[in-house]
């Protein structure tokens, strides 16, 4: 859609508000609304004001004023505020008149821009795999003496003993640990819900090509999306999001895509599927190769499993990440590539054989992560081992938790925590800077804010279990 199109289909739906939504730097959709006699055709260009200094990662007080400009190919009916347009808008300075270095959305563009002037490939194809929760209820808190989480879910295997009452009593049905995947209802009682999340987001403009019930107990879900260009896709993570969300609400329920809000059971993951193409062709594919993979795809591969430990303070970028990234679990950890074998970092999916379909799915990341970095993060160490032609080593096409001892000590894995994935960061960020992607400015906010706004907090709490250990020393 075009600036006239957006134009004529607010008058021809006599649409009210537009809505104008652009991501912080954690990655959350913040948004303020005008009325629509305020969007004008200039308004594309001159943008709308609004306070930088208030959002996380941005600008400081004495440099507040920020603009944000409408993407007007991005213009969907929202499906949860009555004649409201929303636009996904990019961030401008409006005293220089420039794009906002700092502005996620536009490191993504960037990103796309340098692969073409690479000449290596003229578009990469992105297809998350967005993994998350739906709770009956959520219950935290934490002060100087006290803390406490409590999550509940008709789901739960935790509930089997529960008196539910009338007029629903409880009739059993409920999803075993770590047997959560592809039940049918009524076990599977979340269908209906996730029917609606899907259909709604293809009004959105988001193709959602099958949903289904995860592997975790209470209520773990997956609603996929076809895939589609970088910057297009990471919009897409951000429409997913709002949509299963407001969904839930609608149904007194709540979403969650925190990586590991149960202890003991599977996490939550953003396994994303990635291929480089060129004049229409797959430079993935090689009918000869390692599972029908070229040397372009091998190198590819090299770049992320060399880079991983760095990539992870952005691709699973939160405290919570790494209790999910532990062996187990169907957890990605051991930095190494496969065919089929979903206990690798790098899985290359063997579903079907054709050029089309061939690509690469890289499993470390979470759905916590701010799509407009991770996206180019993992492209850019793809590109990196393409430049240098950096060797994967050998493929592991066996269960890496089988392996014996000394067969696992030679692998190397994804870090323990946030502080160290920051610290391997912090030590290897120039292929990030290639292009001017990522700015090494925007690196040292993105560690120091992370240090901390989230590894300090968690760091300086005592933590329950704690007390369980110690209390009686």
């Amino acid at each position: 859609m075009n600036e006239r199109e957006v134009l004529d289909k607010i008058k021809a739906e006599s649409t009210r508000i537009i809505d104008l939504r652009f991501v912080d730097m954690p990655g959350q959709w913040q948004h303020f609304s005008v009325p629509s006699t305020e969007l004008t055709p200039e308004s594309f260009q001159s943008g709308f004001g609004f306070d930088g200094s208030s959002i996380r990662g941005f600008q400081t007080i004495d440099q507040s004023d920020m603009l944000v400009i409408p993407d007007p190919s991005t213009a969907f009916t929202d499906p949860f505020s009555p004649s409201t347009l929303v636009m996904i808008c990019d961030v401008k300075d409006p005293e220089t008149d420039t794009p906002y270095e700092k502005d996620p959305r536009q490191m993504a563009k960037k990103a796309e821009k340098h692969l073409l002037s690479t000449g290596i490939a003229d578009i990469s194809f992105w297809g998350p795999e967005l993994e998350f929760f739906i709770f009956d209820g959520i219950r935290y808190g934490q002060n100087e003496h006290s803390s406490f989480h409590m999550i509940d879910s008709k789901e739960g295997i935790w509930n089997t003993h529960r008196k539910e009452g009338n007029p629903h009593p409880n009739l059993g049905y409920k999803v075993r640990y770590k047997q959560g995947y592809f039940p049918t209802p009524p076990t599977d009682s979340l269908q209906n819900i996730r029917n609606e999340m899907a259909l709604t987001m293809i009004s959105c403009g988001v193709h959602a090509e099958c949903h289904h019930h995860e592997v975790a107990t209470a209520g773990q879900c997956e609603i996929n999306m076809r895939y589609n260009s970088l910057v297009k896709t990471a919009d897409n993570v951000m429409i997913h999001k709002y949509v299963t969300k407001n969904v839930a609400v609608r149904h007194n329920k709540t979403v969650t895509y925190m990586p590991k809000p149960l202890f003991n059971d599977n996490g939550t993951g953003m396994h994303v599927h990635q291929s480089l193409w060129k004049n229409g062709k797959n430079l993935f594919y090689d009918k000869e190769g390692y599972a029908m993979t070229s040397k372009t795809c091998l190198h590819y591969i090299g770049g992320l499993l060399k880079h991983a430990p760095a990539l992870c303070a952005l691709i699973a970028p939160t405290t919570n990440s790494y209790r999910r990234l532990v062996p187990g679990f169907e957890a990605p950890v051991n930095l190494v590539y496969s065919k089929r074998n979903r206990s690798a970092a790098v899985r290359i999916p063997m579903y079907m054989t054709t050029e089309g379909s061939k690509r690469i799915e890289f499993r470390c990341p979470d759905p916590t992560s701010n799509p407009y970095l991770a996206f180019p993060a993992m492209l850019m160490a793809g590109l990196d081992g393409i430049k240098n032609k950096t060797d994967p080593g050998e493929p592991v096409d066996k269960d890496i938790y089988e392996l014996g001892r000394e067969e696992k000590k030679k692998l190397r894995t994804t870090p323990l925590s946030l502080t160290e994935a920051l610290d391997r960061l912090e030590e290897d960020h120039e292929f990030l800077l290639q292009g001017n992607v990522f700015t090494r400015e925007f690196i040292e906010t993105w560690i120091e804010h992370k240090r901390r706004k989230d590894v300090d907090p968690v760091r300086l709490r005592p933590h329950p279990w704690e007390f369980h250990l110690y209390y009686d020393a």
